[in-house]
């Protein structure tokens, strides 16, 4: 694409497009832009586009389109054989580079931020290697002065440098922080003390303090992140400068600087907050160092913690600074510090207990923004959460002190408890808060498997539950005060390992009545509390509650979950859609009457949700669900596939019409575990679809590619015979697909799976024209390209064919393509690396592969060959009795099909849709050892003399002792 103001135009029009509702028109467009984004200058035109238009939206689109398509494209993965993944050309990426930090730092916010992120994701891969040149250009610009370029500079270096705080410690991660810290520490401590020096100067200009404390922000975000890995020796030296002006700075109250808004943080938070993380990683990482300034920030932060509000915006600062006493008060030098009875008192009374309390803002959430509520309170992202920070700094206390803070929280406890009880509707509050209590006091450890797995010993939470939570789940109404009964709910899953099982039974029935629940949080609690129970495990690993124990609850259980789903606000619930499915996998054949009702309401659903994929839980759960109906169903009435296929097959048509790219692999893995429940043949219905799956469209995206191998296997499988007489001119398309996949490092192994099925199951006949030819590309691609995981599934196919078509054919057809091949083979491939190749069916296959080319090809007796009879059967031997050898070169780092790069969808394979493992040689050969002595037996009987003294003259001693083992346990001896 030229850089030209047509091409400007052009590509303005298009991007107006992807911003229109109507799907007619946006969905075109963003196929052009897809289909354009290979093209060199495109991404030029973009940041020309961002830079020259006149209209803000054109700029604001072109700068997150520009910053996906380098999140799609930058990478270059190698991990395919032809030159396909670099769809940035080196001239694009040379002056992407050169531009792109005086474009972002020239932009106005908005876009600003877009490019930022774009520039960090281009030095994650490039930085510092690449782009050595990036720091420095943005050192330079704090000389600037001004504060716009400064806090974008600011900006590109946090989203540049935060990842060094999840990075694994290695020689390269310290070399670049070496790097980032000699170029970047100085001038980032200079301006620190500049910009609190111009926030003294201007402390009474409002608009001025707003640009420096964002500023102030970010630096101490930098200062985060570049302390983590380690404690730098500069910022040791340097720790009276930051140290100091960062107590100050928690002290600070400016009037200017304070924000009306109850919900949002204002800056002066953000930084304080930000402050409180800085000094926990000091006092957790570097306490030595620390010591001397840890005592007046100890003090700050709790003066902090008594005067600030209940809000809010004062979220974060709080949690920050209760996470900050946390991390103190569990390391063993600052015990002292939290001795004194008085003073555990006064952190329970004025820390703890306050900021336990359910506020407003949460009883608002819970009704009106249910779903934010339940993913901050079950799955543990409440990380900034009061509740939550004074949850670990009641843990934390009771490292050192559990027998005074229990007892001084058991008071609490009690009296919070006598307030709810004189009025339960006006103090149910009082009781939510006793509950939070006990259970942060008795959880010691915690794990989202398995709930709690160390309790406080000082707590009965048997009773506890027995008198306090039971009665709020039996009362009569399943509406009456919602929270309690989430709390309740919540309780029995926390703590499931403690409460015992009878008490879990008595339970399920009260569980399954709150499914009807009106509010979203308590249905929702109700169904995850189910699910997690049903997946207990008691001894022999058996589930603790078993199928016939829940008999009495089958009907009222199914009924209430699908009858959750028509609640308002629940239709895609993934907690119910989780509950259905794990209730199908406990109950088994129970749920077969039910059935027909059951697939009835799950193919509603799953046509309601394909016109609008929003969920990819509740989705997953909803296909593993529809699994489980055929699977159950099927294994006691096989004929019942049919009734699936008719109630099914008319949504999955829609899907694949309508091609739903979240929903396409799904369906392939259900129609494959419907197919390979068909015993004879194919049915005329998946014969019509059989050419559509060999459209190429549908093999470019990665997540289809294992689902549809496996389904053109089931159609292999099951159909061969129809394929070859009723659909050969297919066959072409066939190996077609087996050849893009072989080309990839990424899909070999499924072009071999595709392969494998092709040899094992057509009629020889069919292939005949064909082989030559797929011998031809396996080499080509040996020769270009030769990995471990090709060589494996490599040997594997050519044992399968010998064992298919016989070793004479394998040797004549290697010969055929060049003389003398097949002992290169042999001596190259065969014998070196077969000791590679994992999985007893796939060293099955080996066994009796090699077992025939020593025994049943006459070249291995009497030419060149011969030589390497010996070696081959050393080296089947090797297979059978030494360690797989699981090597793997070093340049051979495969990265993983769900690390390329982009927005396919990703396969995610379906549990209940498993595949059983097929033995294609488990009628012919039971023990393959015994088959090799059985086959030499048979050899030696043909040309007596001949294989006995091959073995004595080669075969090492201790091979030679296995063989005898064999030989005795086949009862045969050598002539």
């Amino acid at each position: 694409m030229e850089l030209s103001d047509a091409n400007l135009q052009t590509l303005t029009e298009y991007l107006k497009k992807t911003l229109d509702p109507d799907p007619a028109i946006r969905r075109p467009a963003e196929k052009f832009l897809e289909s354009v984004e290979g093209s060199q200058n495109y991404p030029l035109l973009l940041l020309t586009l961002l830079e020259k238009s006149q209209e803000n939206v054109i700029k604001v689109c072109a700068s997150v389109t520009f910053k996906n398509y380098i999140k799609r494209n930058w990478r270059i993965v190698g991990i395919l054989v032809e030159d396909e993944p670099n769809k940035i050309c080196e001239s694009d990426r040379i002056a992407i580079k050169a531009n792109i930090v005086p474009l972002m730092l020239s932009s106005p916010e908005q876009i600003q931020k877009q490019l930022s992120d774009a520039i960090s994701i281009i030095g994650r891969e490039d930085f510092p290697q690449k782009w050595p040149d990036l720091l420095t250009e943005m050192v330079n610009r704090f000389q600037s002065g001004d504060f716009h370029v400064i806090n974008g500079v600011l900006r590109t270096a946090h989203s540049l440098f935060k990842r060094y705080r999840h990075e694994f410690k290695s020689n390269e991660l310290w070399t670049e922080i070496k790097l980032v810290l000699d170029a970047f520490a100085l001038p980032l401590t200079n301006l620190f003390k500049a910009t609190i020096e111009l926030c003294s100067t201007h402390a009474n200009d409002a608009s001025a303090l707003k640009v420096l404390f964002s500023s102030l922000i970010l630096i101490a975000k930098l200062f985060y992140s570049l302390n983590f890995q380690d404690l730098p020796e500069f910022f040791e030296d340097n720790m009276e400068t930051w140290m100091t002006n960062f107590h100050s700075l928690l002290t600070l109250d400016n009037k200017l600087l304070q924000t009306d808004d109850e919900e949002e943080a204002g800056l002066l938070e953000l930084l304080k907050s930000q402050i409180c993380d800085n000094a926990a990683l000091y006092a957790q990482k570097y306490d030595e160092e620390f010591q001397p300034y840890l005592p007046r920030f100890v003090t700050a932060i709790w003066n902090l913690l008594v005067t600030t509000g209940q809000e809010v915006k004062y979220d974060l600062l709080v949690s920050n600074a209760i996470q900050f006493l946390a991390s103190v008060c569990e390391r063993p030098h600052y015990k002292h510090l939290f001795e004194d009875q008085n003073t555990l008192t006064s952190i329970c009374e004025k820390v703890i207990v306050p900021n336990m309390e359910f506020r407003a803002a949460d009883e608002e959430a819970f009704e009106d923004n249910s779903e934010e509520y339940i993913r901050r309170d079950l799955e543990g992202s409440d990380i900034d959460t009061r509740r939550r920070a004074a949850c670990d700094l009641v843990r934390g206390l009771c490292k050192f002190f559990e027998g005074p803070v229990t007892g001084i929280f058991s008071g609490y406890v009690n009296s919070m408890l006598q307030e709810y009880a004189k009025n339960p509707s006006v103090n149910w509050k009082h009781k939510d808060a006793a509950i939070y209590l006990v259970t942060s006091l008795a959880s010691k450890a915690q794990t989202q498997k398995h709930g709690i797995t160390q309790a406080n010993e000082l707590v009965n939470l048997t009773e506890f539950f027995v008198n306090h939570i039971q009665p709020d789940l039996k009362s009569a109404s399943v509406n009456e005060f919602p929270v309690l009964k989430a709390d309740g709910i919540k309780y029995i899953m926390i703590f499931r390992n403690q409460v015992p099982k009878e008490q879990l039974l008595v339970s399920i029935p009260l569980l399954i009545n709150h499914l009807q629940a009106e509010s979203i949080v308590v249905h929702t609690y109700a169904a995850h509390a189910l699910e997690r129970l049903f997946t207990m495990r008691g001894t022999n690993n058996t589930t603790l509650i078993t199928a016939a124990e829940m008999a009495p609850f089958v009907e009222v259980l199914l009924t209430n979950l699908f009858k959750a789903l028509t609640l308002p606000g629940s239709s895609e619930n993934e907690y119910i859609m989780k509950a259905i499915m794990r209730s199908f996998s406990l109950l088994q054949e129970s749920i077969i009457p039910y059935i027909p009702s059951v697939i009835t309401q799950l193919t509603q659903k799953l046509l309601a949700v394909s016109k609008n994929p929003s969920k990819p839980h509740f989705n997953h759960y909803m296909f593993e669900s529809i699994c489980l109906s055929i699977r159950i169903t099927c294994k006691a009435n096989p004929d019942a596939v049919g009734s699936f296929e008719e109630a099914l097959f008319m949504v999955f048509t829609e899907i694949l019409q309508n091609d739903v790219q979240e929903f396409i692999p799904y369906v392939f893995q259900v129609m494959s575990l419907l197919l390979e429940m068909h015993k004879n043949e194919i049915p005329s219905s998946y014969m019509a679809l059989f050419p559509h799956l060999l459209q190429p469209v549908l093999w470019e995206r990665t997540g289809n590619i294992p689902p549809l191998v496996r389904l053109l296997q089931a159609y292999l499988e099951r159909g061969a015979n129809t394929i070859a007489s009723a659909a050969a001119d297919k066959i072409p398309g066939l190996l077609g697909v087996f050849q893009k996949l072989i080309a990839s490092k990424a899909n070999d192994h499924q072009g071999f799976y595709l392969l494998n099925s092709i040899i094992e199951h057509m009629p020889p006949e069919s292939v005949d024209q064909y082989r030559k030819q797929i011998f031809i590309l396996l080499f080509q691609r040996l020769q270009n390209s030769k990995t471990t995981k090709f060589i494996k599934s490599f040997l594997v196919f050519i044992n399968l064919y010998c064992i298919k078509y016989g070793a004479l054919a394998l040797q004549e057809i290697f010969d055929s393509i060049q003389p003398k091949m097949f002992g290169m083979v042999l001596e190259k491939i065969i014998i070196p690396e077969i000791q590679k190749v994992s999985g007893q069916v796939e060293k099955k296959i080996c066994a009796v592969g090699i077992t025939k080319i020593l025994t049943e090809c006459p070249p291995m007796m009497d030419t060149e060959y011969t030589k390497l009879w010996t070696p081959l059967l050393q080296a089947l031997i090797g297979l059978f009795e030494l360690p797989e050898d699981d090597t793997i070169p070093d340049e051979e780092h495969f990265i993983d099909i769900e690390d390329t790069p982009g927005y396919q969808t990703a396969f995610s394979q379906l549990a209940f849709a498993g595949k059983k493992e097929h033995d294609p040689v488990g009628q012919m050969v039971n023990n393959p050892r015994i088959h090799l002595a059985q086959s030499l037996h048979k050899l030696s009987t043909a040309c007596p003399g001949r294989v006995p003294s091959m073995l004595s003259t080669s075969l090492n001693a201790e091979a030679l002792q296995y063989l005898q083992g064999y030989l005795q346990a086949a009862s045969v001896t050598l002539l």
